[in-house]
């Protein structure tokens, strides 16, 4: 796989495919049977390049007789931040999170979606050039998730590079700049989203008052209503069809660009993979450092 600089990349795959195990790997947790990459210009596993790094991991745990600041503040003397940058970057990422109301309670008294907005503070908290992000709307309600996905656009925004890996597909599709699809350990699809589905766009005319059919397509009737889809078809292919139904006395209903969702996407790719059940024996195997 490769991850741009200043994008939001996407790994998605079923359970027991080998994302985690991945994200685990790049950062040291575990240690695989082999290895070939770089993070940030260096191989991967470089200790100094793992402190421009900013991980949340899938059930992270706080010690819940901490308030959350003095969580991030235990965190960030770990990753070496001298006091006053700790005091000024706390600040600084509750707010971010939503979460500086909360800065003088426990975490052992927050709800699941409350102790994910800390887990983001602490993955920012050393202002980090690469985000890797393991579930992270993972407990969140609603309003919390599309304040995340706005947050992970403003982190974007200001150049940071973010690897998300989550099984939430609806979440993903509207943050995804690149993504890559892991089937039993192994990318079955890599690219754009753009890029991935542009084979299989359509688009669907609807109209009124004009009988018209084509020997090329399937015309459907509903009432008073046709339509037809036009597989593959750019936008300017529809212009004839549109202006013969309006010489025709026709009135245009819609115009709609159908395209394959990311749930589509990935459906595919596992029957790509051979494995269109989402059963993933075989994952990247690692062990214990």
């Amino acid at each position: 796989m490769t991850v741009d600089p200043g994008q939001i990349f996407c790994l998605l795959g079923p359970n027991g495919a080998g994302k985690s195990t991945l994200v685990k790997i790049l950062m040291t947790v575990i240690h695989p049977s082999q290895l070939s990459g770089t993070m940030l210009g260096q191989p991967v596993g470089h200790k100094p390049t793992l402190r421009q790094v900013g991980y949340l991991p899938e059930h992270h745990r706080f010690p819940p007789f901490m308030t959350a600041e003095q969580a991030l503040h235990f965190y960030g003397a770990l990753s070496g931040m001298r006091r006053p940058a700790r005091l000024r970057r706390i600040a600084e990422t509750l707010e971010l999170v939503g979460m500086a109301d909360w800065r003088k309670h426990k975490v052992g008294t927050f709800s699941k979606g409350m102790q994910q907005r800390v887990g983001l503070a602490q993955a920012l908290l050393h202002d980090p050039k690469l985000l890797l992000l393991d579930e992270p709307t993972d407990g969140v309600d609603p309003v919390g998730r599309r304040e995340i996905r706005d947050l992970l656009h403003h982190l974007r925004s200001e150049g940071r590079t973010i690897l998300v890996n989550s099984h939430i597909l609806a979440e993903l599709e509207s943050i995804c700049d690149q993504l890559a699809v892991v089937v039993k350990g192994k990318v079955a699809l890599e690219g754009t989203f753009e890029d991935l589905t542009a084979s299989r766009r359509r688009w669907e005319l609807s109209w009124r008052g004009a009988e018209i059919t084509w020997p090329d397509y399937d015309v459907q009737i509903d009432g008073e209503i046709r339509r037809v889809t036009l597989p593959g078809a750019s936008p300017e292919d529809t212009q004839p069809l549109i202006d013969r139904i309006r010489n025709e006395g026709g009135v245009i209903m819609s115009v709609t660009e159908i395209r394959e969702s990311l749930e589509d996407l990935f459906m595919r790719a596992l029957e790509l993979a051979g494995d269109a059940h989402g059963h993933a024996p075989g994952a990247v195997q690692g062990k214990k450092s």
